[in-house]
């Protein structure tokens, strides 16, 4: 069964225990540790890698902004605010907070954020379990590495070198393929595209959108939690929060 490792991070021991309580009637979720401050919230982070991580702003040693900062956005873990204080919520979300639990909240407010917590994390295992099942064939995956795609577009079939293509663009069962200055239409999904390119140097980053990652210039962080992926050409693309775990895919060396 899918379960949520949890770590809860509050300098006060009745805070983090009526949160564990509260936690524990559910039965998808294990709290796996606690931190009372900032230098061991770093700590339990790095070491236990939890999924998720509820976590108190005004915490001693060092705030909660600052064991981000310390980690490093794209290494935490989905991340829940967990607060007295309103007035950071601008700023929870300009480093890609998932939610926001302004104290005192109830087991309702508490289960709304777990329902998309598990949504983040749970969708990120099943396309991490598919990018695994391509890598079991080894070398014969090495092998048999695409290096052209065959384009059926306006009555003909089109060959593409992989190297030619910036980014392939999905609209329903129709795919726009953009190559240089050139565009191809074609009747595919997404989803059967990604499964082709699946072993190449292309990376899905949208529910809509598969990008050439050696065609990426820049990535931008969008307060939203999203990531503003720019081309060579100047093409600015999303990186959309619900692809967020591609983010290593696209920072490996090529």
């Amino acid at each position: 069964m899918n379960s949520l490792r949890v770590l809860v991070v509050d300098d006060e021991r009745i805070a983090r225990d009526g949160l564990k309580r509260l936690l524990s009637g559910d039965s998808e979720i294990e709290v796996i540790g606690e931190a009372a401050d900032g230098k061991a919230a770093i700590d339990a982070i790095q070491t236990l890698k939890p999924d998720v991580v509820f976590l108190d702003v005004q915490i001693p040693e060092i705030d909660g902004f600052g064991v981000i900062s310390a980690v490093g956005i794209e290494n935490m873990p989905v991340l829940i605010f967990v607060t007295a204080y309103d007035q950071y919520t601008l700023k929870a979300f300009e480093v890609h907070a998932l939610d926001y639990l302004l104290k005192p909240f109830d087991a309702a407010r508490l289960a709304d954020a777990l329902k998309r917590a598990k949504q983040q994390v749970f969708s990120s295992r099943d396309r991490q379990k598919q990018a695994l099942h391509g890598l079991l064939d080894g070398s014969l995956a090495v092998q048999q590495r695409l290096k052209r795609l065959s384009i059926k577009s306006s009555g003909k079939i089109i060959f593409l070198e992989l190297e030619q293509i910036d980014y392939i663009e999905g609209a329903g069962n129709y795919l726009c393929v953009h190559a240089g200055d050139q565009e191809f239409l074609t009747r595919e999904t997404m989803s059967v595209c990604e499964a082709k390119l699946q072993s190449s140097d292309f990376v899905r980053i949208h529910r809509s959108t598969i990008v050439n990652r050696s065609r990426v210039r820049e990535l931008k962080p969008w307060f939203t939690g999203e990531y503003v992926v720019i081309l060579n050409n100047g093409k600015e693309l999303t990186l959309s929060r619900g692809y967020r775990d591609r983010l290593p895919l696209l920072l490996a060396q090529q």
